[in-house]
């Protein structure tokens, strides 16, 4: 089983990096329903809950114009697969500042 390095944002809550198993099962499970990815570069992508809003899924961020509600994964891709989220923390922390002032 494959596990990556990735960023979660559960809503309230500060980014934390953890490594997770690569697995349809376990991003559904992490984001609690269906998934949908959001890509923001050729290496970047979000993936959320599919059905967060009709679920009512607390409000969680802003990524470049983007509203997210629920728990949110912040990954890397390599061509159609998922992969590590490249850099490091002040990388991330750039890219995304909206994330960390919570």
């Amino acid at each position: 089983m494959t596990k990556i390095g990735v960023l979660i944002k559960e809503p309230g809550k500060r980014p934390r990096h953890v490594n997770i198993s690569n697995t349809l099962s376990n991003l559904q499970k992490t984001v609690g329903g269906y998934i949908e990815t959001v890509t923001f570069s050729k290496e970047i992508v979000v993936i959320c809950n599919e059905e967060g809003r009709i679920q009512g899924l607390p409000y969680n961020c802003e990524i470049f114009g983007i509203d997210f509600v629920g728990t949110i994964i912040i990954c890397g891709t390599e061509g159609e697969e998922f992969s590590d989220l490249r850099g490091n923390i002040k990388i991330w922390k750039e890219a995304f500042p909206s994330l960390w002032d919570e």
